[in-house]
């Protein structure tokens, strides 16, 4: 879950703390587990300074916070400063920005090579799937996984993001797909074919980001004539 970490100061020395945090970015260089940094000043209040560091997780701002050049610039930082500074530690619940991101994940990781990623850091054990083209829903991470080897089982494939919008707890991606039929797909054995369809796909994600209920929506009919199941009904 990301970990968001707000530290607020009092000081007269602005430009000398804008330069401190250049040279704790220079340091910290290949070492450093902040993912964002982002300083601020109050418009109603000069000397009112807001630093805003986002991490991956708790545990990847305590590491960073343990990194000797982080405390070196610490002290320094304080002694720019008018007051002590101050620290509010915030697990984020709510990111439109970190939705869509999970969302890109599931599509690169569920394509990966190799073995299968536990992709329990995109959904939730409890996931929830609405695919038209099954009969049932499929309820869980772990059926989910099973499905997703279904696939992997049958073709070699890519995901192509070609659109997304993030809206409250929803992200829209629309999507294309190109995969080589390596292995038994719905008792159609493996052909070798080069094949592609284009789909959409809602995400509903939950209060940690995750990703908990998933709409489908994509050509598998126009799969199955690529894969030669409809030939036999050509006049």
């Amino acid at each position: 879950m990301t970990f968001v970490q707000l530290i607020e100061c009092r000081t007269s020395r602005f430009d000398e703390m804008n330069r401190l945090m250049d040279t704790w970015v220079e340091q910290t260089k290949g070492k450093r587990t902040a993912t964002h940094d982002l300083l601020g000043r109050d418009r109603s209040d000069a000397s009112h300074i807001i630093e805003i560091v986002e991490f991956p997780s708790y545990e990847d701002a305590m590491r960073n916070s343990n990194l000797p050049e982080t405390d070196k610039i610490f002290q320094e930082m304080v002694a720019l400063c008018d007051e002590m500074p101050t620290f509010t530690d915030l697990e984020v619940v709510r990111d439109e920005q970190l939705y869509a991101d999970n969302a890109r994940r599931f599509f690169q990781q569920v394509a990966t090579s190799g073995e299968l990623p536990p992709l329990n850091d995109v959904l939730a054990e409890n996931y929830h799937d609405h695919d038209p083209a099954n009969d049932q829903d499929t309820l869980g991470l772990d059926n989910m996984r099973r499905e997703i080897e279904m696939w992997r089982g049958a073709f070699d494939f890519a995901f192509t993001v070609e659109d997304q919008m993030s809206q409250g707890d929803r992200v829209c991606t629309r999507w294309s797909w190109r995969g080589t039929h390596r292995g038994d797909f719905l008792g159609i054995p493996a052909t070798g074919r080069q094949v592609s369809m284009t789909g959409a796909t809602i995400f509903r994600c939950g209060e940690d980001a995750k990703i908990v209920e998933g709409w489908w929506q994509y050509d598998r009919l126009g799969l199955m004539a690529q894969l030669g199941v409809l030939d036999s009904l050509e006049l």
